[in-house]
């Protein structure tokens, strides 16, 4: 009984933090699952299911705002559902202590490029954008450079869908990185993605029969608890602050997901 309780608290923080940031926050939930004794397959699969309940909630907070690039979240999401469903369909088929290690370096990565001054780059409309994409972000045009969105996307996707996490810790720095986007436009408009890609991912995982309803459902309303009051925070924060939480997160996360290599391994036991 105290366990379960503890677990509802930890996914309510969780998802509040995860969504303020545009993140999900499988890693986090899926390394609570890991050491509350649920197996590893049905962990991703209820983290994924918790996933894209707090994405949701946040779409809808973002939504009402109009905060949300739909634009470039449309196409953007397209891919991820696609890339996601298939790496949750064929997870079982991939060494799972190897996926864990490419993820945490991914995830230290991707923390440090945060926090490096970054000058977005001008939009000219003298220049010839082949291979991009333009989009209107804060009443200004934005060039969008699809060489890298299309591949990067993709394999956040797969991976992503694979593994159980919603893909945001790489997500929010390619719109921010490649795509010239502002800090919370970004964190608003990977939400719908990561509601995508968890959503895919989910039924990838679910569809191999790993669902627990008894479980996912009950932790999923806390989910939804967290989205909203993560939605509300993120509205509200600066985008230097967002940043700096952002890049710490991604350090917990990339942390957490070597303590549940080791978990898986053996090396060390809970």
């Amino acid at each position: 009984m105290y366990e379960y309780l503890l677990i509802t608290i930890v996914v309510l923080i969780i998802a509040t933090a995860m969504t303020s940031v545009g993140k999900g926050g499988g890693n986090f939930y899926l390394l609570v699952l890991v050491i509350a004794g649920i197996p590893i397959y049905e962990a991703s699969t209820t983290g994924q299911f918790m996933l894209l309940t707090a994405s949701y909630t946040g779409i809808i907070v973002f939504g009402k705002s109009k905060a949300v690039n739909w634009q470039l979240a449309i196409p953007v999401g397209v891919l991820v559902a696609i890339a996601a469903f298939t790496g949750g369909f064929l997870s079982i088929l991939f060494d799972e202590i190897l996926l864990k290690m490419i993820f945490a370096i991914l995830l230290t990565l991707t923390g440090v490029l945060m926090v490096i001054p970054f000058s977005p780059r001008e939009y000219n409309p003298t220049e010839k954008h082949r291979g991009h994409m333009i989009i209107q972000s804060n009443n200004k045009d934005v060039v969008i450079n699809m060489r890298i969105v299309v591949p990067v996307t993709l394999l956040t996707g797969f991976f992503s869908g694979m593994i159980g996490v919603s893909g945001g810790s790489f997500l929010v720095p390619m719109l921010v990185l490649a795509c010239n986007l502002p800090m919370k436009t970004s964190v608003t408009t990977v939400t719908p993605l990561i509601a995508v890609s968890a959503t895919m991912g989910f039924l990838g995982h679910a569809s191999q029969g790993h669902f627990n309803p008894y479980l996912a459902i009950p932790l999923a309303l806390v989910a939804l608890i967290g989205g909203f009051l993560g939605g509300k925070f993120a509205l509200k924060s600066k985008p230097k602050n967002l940043k700096k939480l952002f890049a710490v997160s991604n350090w917990a996360a990339a942390l957490i997901m070597t303590i549940n290599l080791l978990l898986t391994v053996g090396i060390i036991a809970i």
